[in-house]
């Protein structure tokens, strides 16, 4: 709610400074929505979240306004009119409330993935909006309103026409609201500042792909190819259209692939009848081609991302018709002979894909977080990466290649094998480089001086077996730099070794500090003391000190309880017997 009151008062002052100036009232229309959209909730995409915000920011306006629709006891009407517009807080109120239609419409457009029923629901939601952006054009055109007002109403208008019509599939119109919204914004672009052209050229990137999306539809062929580059540069679509360009670009090249019957790998053909993977194969150089032109690494990682979500779905459909297959392979007889059928080779050849990429998109990440800890080798004060992070990196490389090799059907591939053999080797000595690095950080020199030759040892080894495979090492990272930079990293560990031991001797004269605490009371601290080999080591305190103890508890004879006394009838005088004198006797002790 604190937030909503900051809004709102820079709305106000925005709008008194526009109710002040000489061209008349005035409205930020566009950037109101974005300041307003970005504070609450559509950031995270939460469209519930935005619609509360303008049901709330709507009822402080008609309090304010004294613009109120009834009482609690009974609802009335009342339309705003140009002659109301004496406050530009009256156009804010009419474009509140087709933001608030706008937004139920794309929390709708968001359940009608599960619920198809909602779709109708938001085609008349949509509707509702586009009246109100209507209303606010007609209130607009009062002549107290400015011109750029006017401008920003009629582009607001067209917009959400151009909504309205494109989910109604009516290409025509929409494109055509669509082209009028984009040329109100460009003018507006090139006539004010710097701040405002910003904004307006990010709604004309919106909506530009929303205008080839119609252009398509409408018979336009070439505007396919921009659609893809869209998608594959950003991720996929934009807001409301996603899934209609994800929709689009698998039916054109389902289309293509209908024409698709085989596949050539590693000297085999191997026919493809399943459509996912017809579908994926034709799209493969579109997306390597996009990620080869990605601007920076960020795209090039999502372009990662999307390859490989679309490699596995592909994958999973080919391995259960792999399971098919088994199933009638167990009723009748095996026709193959122990040879590797064409479904299990496409499974190794969309399995071989997979993994490439892997790799690919790891050593991408590698050469990033390489860049940058060059740069915190030079600048201390610069925290960034460390050689663990890239050990790391190559560990998931080298596992992808093993499994490369274990591909069902590539066994007896001799030439694949030295292939994926040569990759390793190169891969298993830049991980041995940033081994030796991590030993750097921790001084152990005679560690790292190791690994270093081990690094020497895979490159020169690669450098000979790469003689016979000269195709092999296009697609690798250069040998020869690393070489050399391993040469020049020895000759720094030399040094900073040799300045580490001149050092050492300074340690100890610290270390030979008196002290007559006992050798048992200081195991773990080290300490050069030559006391403790002479006659009268200090090794323990002697006498110890007294410590208090807990005193003697009581004494409990336990024992008697299971004691068997002798039997004492001889001992005791029998009943009847002394009369008086005996009774006489036994009162004075006599008897004893």
């Amino acid at each position: 709610m604190s937030s909503d009151k900051h809004n709102e008062s820079k709305i106000s002052t925005m709008e008194d400074n526009k109710e002040n100036s000489p061209d008349g009232l005035g409205l930020e229309i566009l950037q109101v929505i974005k300041e307003s959209q970005q504070q609450h909730g559509l950031r995270h995409g939460d469209y519930q979240r935005y619609r509360g915000y303008c049901s709330r920011r709507m009822r402080r306006l008609r309090k304010t306004l004294g613009f109120k629709l009834g009482n609690r006891h009974k609802f009335t009407g009342k339309k705003i009119t140009q002659e109301m517009i004496s406050d530009n807080r009256y156009l804010l109120l009419v474009l509140m409330e087709a933001e608030r239609a706008w937004s139920y419409a794309m929390q709708l457009k968001q359940e009608a993935n599960t619920e198809p029923r909602k779709r109708f629901h938001l085609l008349s939601r949509l509707r509702k909006a586009a009246k109100h952006g209507e209303r606010l054009e007609k209130l607009c055109d009062s002549p107290r309103v400015d011109a750029k007002t006017k401008l920003e109403a009629q582009a607001y208008t067209s917009y959400l026409t151009g909504m309205v019509q494109f989910e109604m599939q009516e290409w025509k119109a929409a494109m055509e609201a669509f082209n009028k919204c984009k040329t109100i914004y460009e003018k507006l672009a090139s006539a004010f500042t710097e701040e405002l052209a910003v904004l307006y050229h990010q709604r004309v990137e919106e909506i530009s792909p929303n205008i080839r999306y119609c252009a398509y539809n409408i018979g336009d062929q070439n505007a396919i190819n921009d659609l893809m580059q869209m998608r594959l540069a950003a991720g996929g679509g934009g807001g409301m259209m996603a899934e209609k360009l994800e929709a689009l670009i698998t039916q054109t090249r389902a289309k293509q692939a209908a024409s698709m019957s085989e596949v050539e790998w590693r000297g085999r053909s191997v026919p493809v009848k399943i459509d996912k993977a017809r579908i994926f194969l034709l799209g493969l150089a579109d997306n390597e081609a996009a990620i080869a032109q990605a601007a920076n690494e960020e795209t090039k990682e999502s372009l990662y991302e999307t390859l490989l979500a679309e490699c596995r779905e592909t994958i999973q459909a080919v391995r259960e018709e792999l399971k098919a297959e088994a199933k009638q392979r167990e009723r009748g007889p095996d026709a193959d002979g122990g040879k590797v059928s064409n479904l299990q080779f496409l499974h190794s050849y969309l399995t071989y894909i997979k993994l490439w990429t892997v790799v690919k998109r790891n050593e991408s990440m590698a050469h990033v977080l390489q860049a940058q800890l060059k740069e915190t080798q030079t600048d201390e004060n610069k925290r960034g990466p460390r050689p663990q992070d890239l050990i790391r990196l190559y560990d998931i490389i080298l596992q992808s290649l093993a499994e490369l090799a274990a591909l069902q059907g590539l066994e007896e591939d001799h030439t694949f094998q030295k292939e994926v053999a040569l990759k390793m080797l190169v891969y298993k000595a830049y991980r041995c480089f940033y081994i030796a690095q991590s030993y750097v950080l921790v001084k152990k020199w005679s560690e790292a001086l190791v690994l270093y030759e081990r690094v020497l040892k895979y490159a020169h080894e690669v450098q000979s077996k790469a003689k016979s495979l000269n195709n092999s090492l296009k697609d690798l990272p250069d040998v020869q730099e690393l070489i050399a930079e391993v040469n020049a990293e020895k000759y720094s560990l030399q040094a900073a070794a040799i300045l580490d031991t001149g050092d050492a001797p300074e340690v100890p004269p610290q270390q030979q500090i008196k002290d007559n605490t006992p050798l048992s009371e200081r195991l773990e601290t080290f300490r050069l003391d030559p006391a403790l080999v002479g006659k009268q080591p200090n090794l323990v305190e002697f006498p110890p000190d007294f410590q208090p103890i807990p005193c003697k508890p009581l004494f409990f004879d336990l024992a008697l309880n299971h004691v068997a006394f002798p039997p004492l009838d001889d001992k005791v005088e029998q009943k009847g017997k002394g009369g008086l004198t005996g009774y006489i006797k036994g009162i004075f002790g006599f008897g004893s």
